[in-house]
């Protein structure tokens, strides 16, 4: 698995940062989701607006393939206004995963981890 992170600062005197998430959400969410090799994403954020954005991609070529064919840019030019300074990007190998647990999951029970 591979990680693309995308570190970024908001502009909160323009949108707050719940805004800024709510629209992340709502409008580039959807198009990662059709992204080939797409896995998942986090999104954190400080209260003075500082962020982090970290995908999660099947192969190094997927995770490297919007930014290729102009997705991951066109994406920026339309939130241009909301950052104070231009988004930095990387992709990373994950080497370990230990991801939290889901609040109000049912844990498994103790049979099925034997079997």
């Amino acid at each position: 698995m591979y990680a693309r992170t995308t570190q970024l600062e908001i502009d909160t005197l323009r949108i707050s940062v719940d805004d800024a998430v709510e629209l992340y959400e709502q409008s580039v969410a959807p198009r990662l989701r059709e992204q080939p090799g797409f896995e998942g994403a986090y999104v954190l954020a400080t209260p003075a607006g500082r962020g982090v954005i970290i995908t999660f991609w099947d192969t190094p070529e997927h995770a490297d393939a919007s930014q290729g064919a102009g997705w991951y840019s066109g994406v920026l030019e339309e939130f241009a206004t909301l950052f104070r300074s231009p988004p930095g990007r990387e992709r990373y190998e994950v080497r370990l995963a230990m991801p939290p647990a889901v609040p109000g999951a049912v844990p498994p029970l103790e049979e099925d981890l034997r079997s």
